[in-house]
């Protein structure tokens, strides 16, 4: 069997992977809670509910920790996102799933004036430098509703 030189190989390689398929863009949807369930706060003035995403297309990690990776990111989450009412002290969002990177991101409700009720849950898809993904000029965002309470 005739060995093929390097460059050959190279060639072989690099037109394989040229042909091959473009990655999806990023999805983002909430696994839980469902929409309009009811959701029980976390004990502590934070008063948090974690809130469970899939992202396929998009590799979650802390911010910073990408290393320039393509789609890789974070979460950012806003809690009753018409204002700013419910942001966490000194920050323009409720959260972010930075300190794991993972797929689970805390609502902390304790920061709305009050905590219990109705509330609006909005998840943003941010890269490693905070910046917004965007797909087709929107951003990639997933919302729910819920209605907390605290523990009897």
């Amino acid at each position: 069997m005739p060995r093929l030189a390097i460059p050959a190989v190279l060639a072989a390689l690099l037109s394989i992977s040229a042909a091959a398929p473009a990655t999806e863009p990023p999805r983002l949807s909430i696994l839980s809670p469902a929409e309009g369930a009811e959701v029980v706060l976390a004990p502590g003035p934070e008063g948090s509910v974690a809130v469970r995403v899939s992202v396929p297309g998009f590799l979650l990690r802390a911010a910073g920790a990408c290393g320039g990776a393509p789609n890789c990111g974070h979460l950012h989450l806003k809690v009753d996102f018409e204002g700013d009412s419910c942001n966490a002290p000194g920050r323009p969002y409720n959260s972010r799933n930075s300190d794991t990177g993972g797929d689970t991101i805390l609502a902390h409700l304790g920061h709305c004036p009050v905590p219990t009720g109705r509330h609006s849950i909005g998840i943003l898809l941010a890269n490693d430098d905070h910046s917004t993904v965007l797909v087709d000029g929107r951003p990639v965002i997933a919302t729910v509703t819920v209605v907390a309470r605290r523990a009897p």
